[in-house]
């Protein structure tokens, strides 16, 4: 079932077009649109990370300073290891916590758009343990540029339409929703700093 709000087109995921919908989003992310997701946390703003245009336009969404980089989904350790520098102790430590609720900022090995690798050098990864962001995933190879489906300030949401409503009178849109209905309760994933000696929280 598909519906419109303000111009965003908005898709019913159920068990029964599950498999459409996953070639729904990844031929949308392929043209460079921005989704609304839900993921294993909050909703989410999903795009390809390799598209300067869909990375930018994440931005612009949420009214988010370039200054304040946003992080990636990818789809297992062989590809983390190909975007960032993993070392065994790191690799130990994030083998434990990965899948799940946790974005790990490490030193990049590759470029991406301005907004994903900050001045450092470093970056944020995150393998995700959700069933529709694993098949796209699987499917579209590249890793995703992710961040929270809100506007900067204002709180992530598990609930759809808490999410929906913080678009309502925006004028840059998100282009696809995805309504998995309301998420299990679920704050934003912890942000750990690998790159230092010890790891430190960034966020909790």
């Amino acid at each position: 079932m598909t519906t419109t709000f303000f111009l965003m087109q908005i898709f019913k995921l159920n068990q029964n077009n599950f498999e459409g919908l996953v070639r729904i989003i990844i031929k949308s992310i392929k043209r460079g649109k921005i989704i609304i997701c839900p993921t294993d946390t909050v909703y989410g703003l999903i795009c390809d990370a390799e598209n300067k245009a869909a990375v930018r336009k994440i931005f612009k969404i949420k009214k988010r300073n370039f200054q304040k980089p946003i992080s990636i989904f990818v789809k297992d350790f062989k590809t983390a290891r190909r975007i960032a520098v993993i070392e065994k102790n790191q690799g130990k430590f994030l083998n434990k916590l990965w899948p799940g609720k946790l974005i790990a900022v490490l030193e990049a090995k590759r470029k991406f758009p301005r907004g994903i690798v900050c001045r450092l050098g470093k970056i944020g990864l995150r393998i995700p343990n959700h069933k529709l962001l694993t098949a796209i995933l699987n499917k579209f190879k590249n890793p995703l540029a992710q961040t929270s489906a809100n506007i900067s300030g204002k709180p992530a949401s598990t609930k759809i339409e808490e999410v929906l409503s913080q678009f309502e009178k925006q004028r840059i849109l998100p282009d696809l929703v995805i309504d998995a209905g309301n998420l299990k309760h679920s704050k934003p994933s912890k942000v750990i700093d690998l790159t230092e000696e010890k790891p430190k929280t960034l966020r909790k």
